[in-house]
């Protein structure tokens, strides 16, 4: 069919791997359709179907960690999903292969998810070297889905490059994504003198490079004047963590104005992050967090698969929604009644 990207596979294809050799397998070889099934298999909450997973991840990590790791965020509207066509239409074109992680906000009440991704990068959607993934957020802090850790793995054990990874916008939590990339990329727009509403001062804390976006005319005079503005604002700011010069750039992902130069600009800031020593150590002060998340996740989940200790904490949960019980008092009952049954 015209448009789709040759590399996909209908359903009806190659049937479901049945050992983790099989799955390492399909992720390598079997293209889009062969990673595609792989994170369906992280997103599975389905006990089996974890373990599995699970086991696919460690064998997984001989094959990780030489990508090169970008997220980005910014405040809604900003263009974010066109930003990242614009940049990944660039790289793509430098035969590089490319794995675009995008999220989508979960309805609070439903859970459901647009899932649209793909539609507003209709272009990039179609070149063989890029994968788009796009996941529900169902919930998770930060502007992330819940598995976008560890998809980041497989993508890379696939042999992809560049992995990009695009928010839900600026978010309650956002070390969540800075915890996951070698660059944290905020994305604004010029505005009348408001060009800092809306953007916390954390994700600017954390931000590698600020681009404004929509630079093209007639906003060049008002992009000018948000670029200059967030100059002046970092300088108040404390050093960045790794030693990088944050990068203030214009760009118009409409246009393609300033795209080249800023796509260019991050794998610098990258490279120089790598020889500087400074690249391992963000990564490996990465890998803490994530293990320290995982693990809350972990008992989380399993508290709630134990049918006593979910039925202890419904009733905590109830007391202090009725405000019978401090929040804080029922956490630390839950806790004392958790910790002697596992003793």
């Amino acid at each position: 069919m015209k448009g789709i990207n040759p590399d996909f596979q209908r359903p009806g294809g190659p049937a479901t791997p049945d050992s983790v050799e099989a799955w390492m397998d399909s992720i390598q070889n079997q293209g889009i359709s062969g990673l595609s099934r792989a994170i369906s298999l992280l997103e599975n909450k389905k006990p089996e179907a974890r373990n599995t997973a699970m086991q696919v991840l460690q064998a997984s990590m001989p094959f990780a960690g030489n990508s090169k790791r970008i997220a980005i965020t910014g405040i809604p509207g900003a263009g974010k999903s066109t930003f990242i066509e614009a940049i990944g239409t660039y790289y793509a074109s430098k035969n590089v292969r490319i794995a675009i992680l995008t999220v989508d906000p979960s309805s609070q009440r439903t859970g459901g998810s647009i899932l649209g991704d793909k539609t507003r990068m209709e272009n990039l959607s179609r070149l063989p070297n890029v994968f788009i993934r796009p996941s529900a957020s169902e919930g998770t802090l930060g502007g992330v889905a819940a598995h976008t850790r560890e998809a980041i793995y497989l993508c890379e054990a696939a042999g992809y490059d560049l992995i990009l990874i695009e928010t839900v916008g600026v978010g309650q939590s956002e070390v969540a994504v800075h915890s996951m990339a070698d660059a944290l990329i905020l994305i604004t727009i010029p505005g009348a003198g408001d060009e800092l509403q809306g953007i916390k001062r954390g994700i600017m804390e954390m931000a590698d490079c600020i681009v404004v976006n929509k630079a093209e005319p007639p906003n060049q005079e008002k992009a000018n004047h948000a670029a200059n503005e967030l100059r002046n604002a970092l300088h108040v700011f404390p050093p960045h963590p790794y030693g990088m010069q944050v990068q203030v750039r214009l760009a118009s992902a409409k246009t393609g104005m300033g795209i080249e130069e800023t796509a260019d600009c991050i794998l610098e800031l990258i490279a120089k992050a790598q020889s500087q020593g400074t690249f391992e150590k963000r990564r490996t002060e990465q890998t803490a967090y994530w293990l320290t998340e995982a693990l809350h996740q972990r008992v989380m989940q399993g508290i709630m698969e134990s049918k006593s200790a979910s039925e202890q904490w419904n009733t905590l949960k109830l007391k202090a929604e009725k405000g019978e019980i401090n929040p804080f008092v029922a956490a630390q009952t839950f806790w004392d009644l958790f910790r002697r049954n596992i003793q």
